[in-house]
Parts: structure tokens; sequence; C-alpha cells
């Protein structure tokens, strides 16, 4: 794992790919691992709470913190999973379920402000790796991340809520171990291990947004939204 150091502030409008480009050595084969954050400010995903009205709801959730947090988190959110005013688990728009909708202060541009999810982070990820193959010549994966809790866990992890150019989910159905059992329920979600992987040299506070996962054999092709579990399956809803 190679953190990429030196990026600047990234404001709307932003070249993301053009800054990795500039500030990385990028290998054929490379994973790069870029953080949300800088994604979405990039993509003007980024909102003043002085222009947000709070609703009678968000004012209830708000447990004597700002309201107008809530109400962002509000507009981010396809469905409440569980509250417990202020902390709000909800599933987004992209059906990911995570705290705040995904909607961080943490990060942020400036004071008064949050920041959230890109619209669709797999298309960022496909845009970003289309730049960077146009600027390096090196065909990389991408992956855009994001750090989520886990209900049955203490602590976050870095995911994939965005990807290009690799498989995030390796299937063992049908392989056989060692002692020749045949597996019937093991899928490796190999795009959030590399997210979590590139998350020990980025750091939460180090202003490292963007590392290279290198020398994993990248193979396949598909997008985290295939991560999501489907309705029909998730035993928590």
């Amino acid at each position: 794992m190679i953190p990429v150091r030196g990026l600047p502030e990234v404001r709307e409008g932003d070249d993301v790919a053009g800054l990795v480009a500039a500030a990385a050595e990028l290998e054929p084969g490379d994973v790069v691992v870029v953080a949300h954050k800088i994604v979405s400010k990039a993509e003007g995903r980024v909102v003043r709470l002085d222009e947000i009205e709070p609703s009678a709801q968000a004012r209830e959730l708000a447990a004597g913190e700002d309201p107008r947090r809530l109400e962002a988190i509000l507009s981010e959110s396809a469905r409440l999973v569980r509250t417990r005013p202020p902390l709000v688990i909800a599933e987004t728009r992209h059906g990911f379920v995570c705290a705040s909708a995904g909607v961080d202060a943490s990060n942020a541009p400036e004071a008064d402000t949050v920041v959230l999810l890109p619209e669709d982070p797999d298309a960022s990820a496909a845009r970003l790796r289309d730049r960077l193959r146009e600027l390096t010549g090196a065909v990389v994966a991408l992956i855009v991340s994001d750090s989520f809790g886990r209900a049955w866990r203490q602590g976050t992890t870095d995911v994939a809520i965005g990807c290009a150019g690799l498989r995030p989910l390796l299937d063992l159905n049908g392989e056989r171990d060692s002692v020749g059992y045949e597996l019937h329920a093991t899928v490796i979600a190999v795009a959030d291990e590399l997210a979590a992987a590139a998350e020990l040299v980025r750091g939460k506070l180090d202003r490292v947004p963007v590392a290279i996962v290198r020398g994993y054999a990248v193979r396949g092709e598909g997008t985290a939204s295939e991560l999501v579990m489907p309705r029909d399956r998730d035993l928590f809803r």
C-alpha cells in the first residue's frame, strides 16, 4: 500500500485524476483507492448549513445538536433504519445502510458545511479510471471508498462505495478446500478488503486521501453496487 502525498485541498470542479497523476507514478494493474470526500468536493457535493431550513422531524432527531445537519441527513435518506437521537442509521438512495446517510462534517472544506456522498459513486470511479488512463497510459482499477460502521463489530473500516476495473466479489462457491470440502456460501468482498487495506496508509487525520494498492492480481469487471445486500436476502431489514 502506497500513500499518495502532497495533494492540495480539492475544490469543486478540480480534476482529481489530474492531481493524482501529477503526484504518483502509476503502474498497470495498480488499484487506486480514492476517499469519497475529494470526489464529492470536486463534484460539488458540499452543502452549506446556513442554506438549510430544518424540518420538524430534523429538530426532533437533533436532540440538542444542529438540526440543519439532521435535515441534510434526511434529504439524503431513502429510509431511516434506526434512530437514537441524534444518531441516525439510514439507507441512502444508493442502497447503502450507514450512519448519517453518509453526510459528514469531518474534512469538510470549511466550517458549517457538510459533505455528501457522490450522486453515483460507480460512475465517479469509472470517470476517474478513464481519465487516469488518458493522462498516464496505465490501465488501473479504481475504488471510491468511505468509512462504514458494522452492526456486529466495534469501530469503522473503509469499504468500496464505487469501483471500476475489477471484480468486486470473488465467488468461491463450488470450490474445494484442502480436505475436499465443497464451499457453498463463500463470497469474498474483494473491493472492500482493498479499500480497508488502503486506509492503513491513508489515515483519518493525515490528509492523505488517495492510496495505491500494488501487487494485487486485478481481474474482472464490476461495480460496487454489487456489494449491496439484495433486500430479499437481508435478514436485518
